[in-house]
């Protein structure tokens, strides 16, 4: 982290942290944020699902909701980026306060609840991008007052889904209300194959991710896991936020919302593993959850996942954060004698099963 970058940060920490977010995104269009390029090399680039990364750290959904930085993130480090959610309709989410930083923890907990500018107003600056070397992808979500929730999702992919490179089916946000009844092995059947069947129609085949909770329990893993598999979706990303509130110090421990951070890493881990084991490999993960340095990065991947995702390390590591990742994952492939990510994956998920 640069000096400049540092002193940024502090200043923001003064701040409310939604009125922080919107700053920094602020700082980040005006040039004011390191932007070095994507960070790449032979052992770090990688296949996703048929998306070629310059490497497997990505930036997860939450941190440009609407779209309005992606040229800039695309060259801040990451491999990929996943914007939204979207909506099919705008929507104001819930009521602020609704973001927290739970600095003695090295966490965040939000209730936003899908706040967006819309499908259609996010579909217009994807379609505006600069086109390069790190795909973009859209976190698909459903309107809190929608009568038929599984058919947002399918809607918000027919609009956006010929100016991404990847969709994501958001079931799994503790925010909106049921939401995370989706995830029940027929509902998230029939939802997975209907957004599919959208998929299907657009001219050029994009992968499409199903992003889970933390807090199934056995058999709602075993769920999931079936339900993927027979849908043929192209791969699992675990995990969204938790509801638990276990061993937290901060006095924002017990606001309501999902927790991301440090105390996530653990019981996300665990569940990456868990879903490795039971789709055998067949289809490809993305592991989130706590990630704030190369080591943890280098964890997922070894449990199972073939790319990870961070964001709640940014707030306390700044947007740097990902260049370096990349570059310390580089380091230890190369003193772990693997040639490439790929062969990494599930080398050490015994670890966590």
């Amino acid at each position: 982290m640069t000096p400049l970058e540092r002193l940024g940060l502090l200043a923001l920490h003064r701040m409310d942290p939604e009125a922080a977010h919107a700053l920094s995104i602020r700082a980040l269009n005006a040039g004011l944020a390191p932007t070095p390029g994507p960070v790449t090399g032979t052992r770090l680039a990688t296949d996703l699902a048929g998306l070629a990364l310059p490497n497997p750290v990505g930036l997860a959904a939450g941190f440009d909701k609407n779209a309005v930085a992606v040229n800039r993130l695309a060259r801040a480090g990451f491999g990929f980026i996943e914007v939204g959610a979207a909506t099919p309709r705008p929507q104001d989410g819930n009521p602020r306060p609704r973001l927290f930083r739970l600095t003695e923890d090295r966490a965040v907990i939000n209730r936003f609840g899908f706040n967006n500018q819309g499908a259609a107003a996010i579909t217009a600056r994807l379609a505006a991008r600069q086109r390069g070397p790190v795909p973009v992808g859209l976190n698909l979500g459903a309107n809190k007052d929608s009568a038929d929730r599984a058919a947002d999702f399918a809607q918000v992919l027919a609009l956006a889904g010929p100016q991404v490179d990847f969709a994501t089916v958001n079931v799994s946000s503790p925010n909106t209300e049921r939401l995370r009844d989706l995830q029940g092995k027929a509902a998230l059947t029939a939802l997975l194959t209907g957004v599919l069947a959208v998929r299907d129609t657009l001219d050029v085949r994009i992968p499409v991710f199903v992003k889970i909770a933390p807090d199934l329990d056995a058999a709602g893993l075993e769920d999931i896991a079936e339900a993927a598999l027979a849908s043929g979706i192209d791969g699992i990303i675990a995990t969204n936020t938790t509801l638990s509130r276990t061993g937290l110090h901060s006095p924002h421990a017990q606001q309501t919302g999902g927790l991301s951070g440090a105390p996530l890493f653990e019981l996300s881990t665990r569940v990456l593993a868990r879903i490795s084991v039971l789709t055998e490999g067949r289809l490809p993960l993305i592991g989130v959850g706590g990630i704030a340095s190369a080591e943890q990065a280098y964890a997922k991947i070894r449990a199972g996942a073939s790319a990870v995702q961070l964001y709640s390390a940014l707030v306390y590591g700044g947007l740097s954060l990902a260049a370096d990742i990349a570059r310390g994952l580089d380091a230890l492939l190369e003193r772990d004698g693997f040639a490439s990510v790929t062969e990494a994956v599930g080398s050490g998920r015994g670890d966590w099963v």
